[in-house]
């Protein structure tokens, strides 16, 4: 990125201003006086809004999350709450996880709102973004804030912003929120709190978010009694809510103690992602110890969860999001069947990077399957533009879901809470979860999919994922493992290029930084550089046919050759 030494000094030099605190104004010129190189990391952007809100390593500076960025940001979306609500009395949700400083994030937000003459109803202590999504629309909130940075390191801490209906801000909305933003200075932050419109929120909430999650995601199950589920929260806020959800719906829990405190440094684990093995090892050590039949792990803010399960051999194995979105959207599609709720007005919901399977499963129950960008912000706008159709139940690859719609948002609570009743259903109908997911591969098409995500951190970094997605934009791959790109998807530029005809079409989904593949065998490979980290992920789809449970083992053996051979090809690293 062309920036100068000398705007960066400049940018940073504006932070020595009496509109900064003592302890920030040291550290600043600190940083001009002997750290040149830190100085500019921290100075030579501002932080944005992604697919996720705004999230990024906390510290000093613009490109820092710290008291001053998120002030900026909250006092520009007072001005434009007022703007878009003036003859309304104004009410904000504020929640905050696990992370370090995000209780007093959360407080600093909830003061400059405060300062605005919002009420702010700010949760007493941590508590899981669903139930933030959730409170939006039980309070009658016109907005909601969380301090959350997902499974991001400890170092991190971001800002979500919801709205009304309980989902996150979408386009345009969110532009202009950021014009408004932009169009203030830092000296314009109120913070003088009236602490009279702060009010603290816990148990009435909670009790009316728990009832919602069993009235969506309780189908009593038998053999409840004779389920075992380990549950870990990785030392986040799901340690508040899911065991007693679980229990209230009549599951067996077992905590996993070591990770049951909520603590910013994630100490027990590498990272506090359930999409990593890693993260659910002592889970899955509890399980065997226990001889446990599930294990359900969730991230610091409790919207995503990972599940194991026992394969045909007796082995604890991590499914994949994939996986698991199959197995949740199926269920929920045989329960609307089973009550003859299934009327042509339904949908499910998935992503552009997730399993091509989702479409097949609304096929074959006669439910249209909507598709839109990464981030439940997207499925969440789905059900608000088309109010005339139900929406069953819908999630991405990267281990979120979302059933029904009160919740606007993954919810690792509810979702949780229906893996379970699925798997407990599965044992006392003599098969399992497992068994279950490869039947429906037989019965709907085998779909094997991988991910692979390279961290390019910095400036650097920036330039290099840049480079990289250009480089697949103006020298297209022709053919990957031996069969011919058939079409291209450019959600950059709108378009998408048949590549035997040439004839284009447009994209009517917004535009996103994501480049898809297709070949003529039913290959997908998408790109797509991360809208909250500093990394590019691949995606990789392959299809065929699975014709019994039992051949299984040899056609993923198949698919995950082929699967290796495509990335080899490529040489994405």
């Amino acid at each position: 990125m062309d920036i100068s030494k000398d705007e960066i000094l400049n940018n940073a030099r504006k932070w020595l201003g009496d509109s900064f605190d003592d302890e920030t104004r040291v550290e600043v010129q600190s940083l001009i006086d002997s750290n040149p190189e830190e100085l500019k990391e921290r100075f030579y952007k501002d932080l944005e809004f992604g697919t996720g809100g705004m999230r990024g390593i906390m510290g000093v500076g613009t490109n820092r999350i710290n008291k001053y960025t998120l002030g900026k940001n909250t006092q520009g979306l007072c001005n434009y709450l007022k703007k878009s609500y003036p003859d309304s009395v104004l009410k904000v949700a504020i929640a905050y996880d696990c992370r370090h400083n995000s209780d007093t994030l959360a407080k600093v937000v909830a003061d400059v709102f405060a300062a605005n003459s919002i009420e702010v109803f700010l949760f007493s202590e941590l508590r899981p973004t669903p139930e933030l999504s959730f409170a939006v629309k039980y309070l009658g909130c016109q907005c909601g804030i969380v301090l959350t940075a997902s499974h991001n390191p400890p170092e991190y801490n971001g800002y979500k912003v919801y709205w009304t209906d309980g989902g996150q801000i979408v386009p345009p909305q969110d532009g202009d929120i950021i014009d408004e933003i932009n169009s203030i200075d830092f000296a314009d932050i109120n913070f003088n709190s009236n602490k009279s419109l702060i009010k603290l929120i816990n148990k009435d909430v909670d009790e009316a978010f728990i009832d919602a999650s069993l009235e969506n995601g309780s189908f009593n199950a038998k053999g409840k009694d004779q389920f075992k589920i380990v549950f870990t929260s990785l030392h986040g806020t799901s340690i508040t809510i899911v065991p007693e959800v679980l229990r209230r719906a009549g599951f067996n829990v077992h905590i996993v103690e070591e990770q049951a405190i909520p603590d910013g440094d994630f100490p027990t684990v590498v990272s506090p992602n359930p999409e990593e093995p890693e993260a659910l090892t002592l889970a899955l050590k509890k399980a065997d110890e226990i001889n446990a039949d599930m294990v359900i792990g969730t991230d610091p803010d409790c919207d995503r969860l990972g599940v194991a399960v026992r394969d045909l051999n007796g082995k604890m194995i991590l499914l994949n999001g994939n996986q698991t979105m199959i197995m949740m959207t199926k269920f929920l599609l045989d329960q609307w069947k089973k009550e003859n709720k299934i009327k042509g007005n339904e949908f499910i919901a998935s992503t552009i990077v997730s399993t091509p399977m989702m479409d097949a499963l609304g096929k074959a129950y006669g439910v249209e399957c909507k598709v839109g960008l990464t981030g439940f912000k997207w499925i969440a706008k789905m059900i608000k533009d088309y109010p005339e159709l139900s929406f069953i139940g819908g999630g991405e690859e990267s281990f979120g879901f979302m059933v029904g719609d009160f919740v606007r948002d993954k919810d690792a609570v509810t979702a949780t809470l229906l893996a379970c009743e699925i798997a407990a259903e599965a044992k006392a109908s003599n098969s399992s979860f497992y068994k279950d997911l490869l039947q429906s591969y037989v019965d709907h098409g085998f779909y094997k999919e991988k991910l692979i995500s390279l961290t390019k951190k910095g400036i650097s970094g920036a330039e290099e994922i840049k480079k990289m997605m250009i480089d697949l934009r103006e020298n297209p791959v022709k053919v990957i493992d031996g069969s011919p790109v058939v079409l291209i998807e450019d959600y950059n530029s709108s378009t998408a290029r048949n590549m035997i005809t040439g004839a284009k079409e447009t994209i009517s989904i917004p535009k996103s930084n994501v480049l898809i593949y297709y070949t003529a065998d039913g290959t997908k490979i998408a790109a797509r550089p991360s809208g909250t980290e500093p990394k590019i992920k691949f995606y990789f789809s392959v299809k065929g046919r699975l014709n019994a449970v039992e051949d299984f083992e040899t056609t993923q053996k198949e698919f995950d050759n082929k699967i290796d051979r495509i990335i080899k090809e490529l040489n994405f690293n």
